[in-house]
């Protein structure tokens, strides 16, 4: 029986290729994604029609954050990374060539655990460790955007304390701490879904967005009830935005720190992993 690793001392790639299809949450398009092996290490990324045209993903093509992550690749955006992203950094996955049939990733169900079973059924070896699989902290790092804070502490290991709070009695204030291996994060992250309101449906429907959303690939909070329970975990969100923060810290390197995230989001995300970057 497959077993993930309790610790990041290793690295891996998958040891065959996949491929997975979906609807893009927020074009409503059908995408098709490849997943293969790679002999460099990193994410890279080619489009199905200019397959000898490959990118590597590093922080400097984050383009938009704003319901999701985006790069910029060659003239065009790939939208909604960050699932992916997450699976592959969650379960110490690195060496990895990803081709794409569309312009965003497919949402599957809303969480990672499909692209994790995915890399299951093919199995993982090691690799080497590259230089930037993790982000050594020397010193502490404190970053606010609008309401939400990120405060980063050296550590030997990486560790994540997250708090949400909502004025939707369905979820409320939530905290969750998890001390991150690829086994922890299979098991308590990976399964979380992406989540939404009811109330803001029409909002972003006007601005174009959430065109391939539904109750198949995302949670539906309505004020002190979920349109279509049951949850996965009772904190389903909290550990669903812990899932996001891993994605977008990704193409930096998990930090070795503790993490202690409020009101996280994609884009106070994306301004820690510059910030570690630089």
């Amino acid at each position: 029986m497959f077993s993930w690793p309790t610790n990041y001392d290793a690295c891996y790639t998958i040891s065959g290729f996949i491929s997975r299809e979906g609807i893009g949450l927020h074009s409503g398009e059908k995408t098709k994604v490849k997943i293969s092996p790679y002999e460099k290490e990193g994410y890279y990324i080619s489009f199905s029609d200019k397959p000898c045209e490959i990118f590597k993903l590093t922080q400097d093509l984050i383009g938009s954050t704003m319901l999701c992550t985006a790069v910029k690749l060659g003239g065009r955006n790939l939208y909604t990374i960050e699932h992916l992203l997450s699976a592959l950094a969650g379960c110490g996955l690195n060496y990895i060539h990803i081709e794409v049939d569309g312009r965003e990733i497919p949402l599957l169900d809303g969480s990672a655990i499909q692209w994790v079973k995915a890399f299951e059924k093919v199995g993982i070896k090691k690799v080497p460790i590259p230089d930037n699989f993790f982000q050594e902290i020397k010193t502490p790092i404190i970053l606010n955007k609008g309401g939400s804070v990120i405060a980063l502490t050296p550590s030997e290991k990486t560790t994540i304390i997250s708090t949400i709070s909502f004025p939707y009695k369905a979820i409320g204030n939530q905290t969750f701490v998890i001390d991150l291996n690829p086994k922890c994060f299979v098991e308590k992250i990976a399964p979380a879904r992406t989540f939404g309101f009811k109330d803001q449906f029409q909002e972003l429907s006007e601005l174009g967005l959430i065109k391939g959303g539904s109750l198949d690939n995302a949670l539906v909070c309505d004020g002190d009830k979920w349109v279509n329970p049951p949850l996965r975990f009772d904190n389903e969100p909290i550990r669903h935005k812990i899932l996001d923060l891993i994605g977008d810290l990704a193409l930096v390197g998990l930090p070795k720190a503790q993490i202690l995230v409020y009101k996280g989001s994609h884009s106070l995300n994306s301004l820690l992993a510059s910030t570690l970057k630089n």
